[in-house]
């Protein structure tokens, strides 16, 4: 029903009324702009933080793998044009003695270092994870050797492994030993090598355990106590099980750095570091990478020599995989 605009009383028109909001189609209101502000904001800053991270690791990761990946497959020489050659350098390391020395050598050094290092390194965090007085002064100083540079441990252990005057030599003499010739011989020129490992690496892989079994239940070891486990049996019967996940990492983790083992083996061995030594006794497959890239200007066949360490680290990494997989089914199961 229509309405009626009665006029005033002095017969002037009624006021023009408001003017109307606008409508949907209108102008947006501030609270519409904040709001798809805020969308905005929600769906665009987290890919704006991460863009830094790709665009570095697309220019110092990605690129360079792809381009190490292009040489593989040339025939490069320092200063010169690349010309194709396919598989050739690949082929080329199956047949060199000095590929499947310096492969040999990394596989060896890394178990000699590997195994004593982990070992040593769950005793470390077994004794710190019970009471003991000065513990936080303990593992301060065992992560104190990681914090050290290679270059400053690895000149102190040569000095201590010197044939002629060196304090293990001295050591050996007390009790009848001959001196060892450290830096020639193939296999205490590994053991020398292995101890710098050993020793920056142990405590670092110490407190990743202790850490490890600082998450493990008390329950458990309640439990076993009730039960009249000792202290040894709960270690191997509660802590290791639970702990078997970050062994299996720092197995892992240390197989990569023994493949690409580099610092230690070359300034060991001085003058004839890059080589692994006068008989190439302890040339790793980085040494003899770094050796046919710039030493004899062969950046093919070094290219090929990364993407084999490459392959190598895959395989590892797949093999955690596999383990862990069944580990997990076990469990499930």
């Amino acid at each position: 029903m229509a309405t009626s605009v009665r006029a005033r009383p002095d017969g002037s028109p009624p006021p023009a009324a408001p003017p109307s909001s606008p409508g949907p189609r209108g102008r947006r209101s501030p609270g519409g702009r904040r709001s798809t502000l805020y969308r905005w904001d929600i769906k665009a800053i987290p890919y704006i933080f991460v863009t830094p991270f790709f665009l570095t690791f697309a220019a110092f990761g990605l690129f360079p793998l792809i381009y190490t990946g292009w040489l593989s497959l040339h025939r490069v020489e320092l200063g010169g044009d690349p010309s194709w050659r396919g598989l050739e350098n690949y082929t080329d390391l199956a047949t060199s003695e000095f590929f499947w020395n310096a492969l040999f050598n990394t596989f060896t050094i890394g178990v000699i270092s590997t195994v004593p290092q982990l070992l040593m390194a769950l005793g470390l965090a077994h004794l710190l994870h019970y009471k003991l007085r000065g513990r936080g002064f303990f593992r301060v100083a065992i992560l104190a050797p990681y914090a050290t540079s290679i270059a400053a441990a690895t000149l102190v252990f040569a000095q201590l492994f010197n044939t002629d005057y060196g304090m293990i030599n001295g050591v050996l003499g007390w009790v009848g030993i001959d001196p060892v010739n450290w830096e020639s011989s193939k296999w205490p020129a590994q053991i020398a090598i292995s101890a710098i490992v050993i020793w920056r690496w142990t405590g670092y892989n110490a407190l990743i355990y202790l850490a490890a079994m600082q998450a493990v239940p008390q329950d458990l070891y309640e439990a076993a106590s009730l039960d009249g486990a000792s202290r040894w049996r709960q270690f191997l019967s509660v802590t290791i099980p639970s702990i078997r996940p970050t062994i299996l990492f720092t197995v892992v983790v240390s197989t990569i750095g023994a493949t690409q083992l580099f610092g230690e083996p070359m300034l060991f061995g001085g003058s004839v570091g890059i080589s692994g030594g006068s008989g190439n006794q302890f040339q790793t497959l980085s040494l003899l990478m770094y050796e046919k890239g710039w030493v004899t200007g062969a950046l093919g066949q070094a290219s090929a020599i990364a993407w084999v360490m490459l392959l190598l680290l895959l395989l590892v990494g797949g093999g955690q995989a596999l383990v862990s997989r069944h580990n997990r089914k076990k469990l499930g199961g």
